[in-house]
């Protein structure tokens, strides 16, 4: 029987990003307000705690496996990925969410560099050009505009260079991981970590800082009723966007999917801006768009070396 070709259907690949991209970068704003009353830790540890039962209750219900075939391998990808978004989830409570993604979306241009360094893969002038313009991005936000947030600012680069490794990772080691084992491995990574370090600060005590230091040092706080809400529309909105990222690369080519992964950078700033007063120099918006035109032609090039 001869193989055919599943048919793409860009414009719902489109849309399912879009609306992926828009839950997202609506959940993510209220990260800085779960960071007035709880610690990055215990946000990692009951963010687990509550999507881990929904992510099997999708298993059970037959959307997928949650039995990884490599454990080794899905254990190290989810491990980088959980610490990338460590730094991420970090770097919100600090600032703007349009900084912090033009951080974490450097992954792209650190994906390449990692293929052509590390694996030893060629790619042509376009994409060389794409790590000039991005690195330029990267110079812009965290030159003078960003000097004020001191050392913070590299966090979300860090987590854009630790969210790269695992998606190199992912390609190159978790071939046929279904999408609900690797979801899972993310949650359960980002539990382990949570957990570790609120075990720490509970032998350690160190002296809770102010501001968004207090996100990083604050041990276990009981009762969270200021923040459950918003840690229920965390998981729920991370669940529901991933599983319309997924579709969205089900139905579309990949290479052009990407592209619409962008918008996470209007909506995330709008949102932040419309609902939380958040606001970015006019400097820190140049550098935003050029490292999202660096993803964007490293997407649009992915199929052309």
């Amino acid at each position: 029987m001869m193989y055919t070709a599943p048919q793409t259907r860009p414009v719902a690949a489109a849309l399912s990003m879009i609306g992926a991209m828009g839950i997202i970068g609506l959940i993510d704003i209220y990260v800085a307000v779960i960071a007035q009353t709880i610690s990055v830790w215990q946000f990692l540890l009951v963010r687990m705690l509550l999507a881990a039962p929904l992510v099997l209750l999708l298993s059970a219900l037959g959307f997928g496996t949650v039995r990884p075939r490599r454990f080794g391998e899905v254990a190290g990808r989810s491990l980088l990925i959980a610490l990338g978004m460590f730094c991420y989830f970090s770097a919100l409570a600090f600032m703007p969410i349009a900084l912090a993604l033009a951080g974490l979306f450097t992954s792209p241009i650190f994906v390449l560099l990692i293929t052509a360094f590390v694996l030893g893969q060629r790619i042509g002038p376009w994409r060389i050009a794409a790590v000039a313009v991005g690195f330029l991005g990267i110079l812009v936000v965290l030159g003078p505009s960003g000097g004020s947030l001191g050392w913070i600012i590299v966090m979300p680069v860090l987590g854009g260079l630790l969210y790269a490794s695992g998606v190199v990772a992912t390609r190159a080691l978790c071939e046929g991981e279904s999408t609900l084992t690797l979801l899972l491995g993310i949650f359960l990574a980002q539990g382990a970590l949570g957990a570790v370090m609120l075990s720490a600060l509970t032998v350690i005590q160190p002296e809770v800082g102010a501001g968004g230091m207090a996100f990083l040092t604050r041990g276990w706080v009981w009762p969270i009723d200021a923040a459950l809400p918003y840690l229920l529309i965390q998981v729920l909105g991370a669940v529901v966007g991933v599983g319309l990222l997924n579709k969205a690369y089900q139905l579309g080519e990949a290479s052009h999917v990407a592209v619409f992964e962008y918008a996470v950078m209007i909506f995330g700033p709008v949102f932040g801006w419309w609902l939380l007063g958040q606001t970015i120099t006019w400097a820190q918006g140049v550098g935003i768009v050029l490292i999202a035109l660096a993803g964007v032609i490293i997407a649009l090039r992915s199929a052309n070396q």
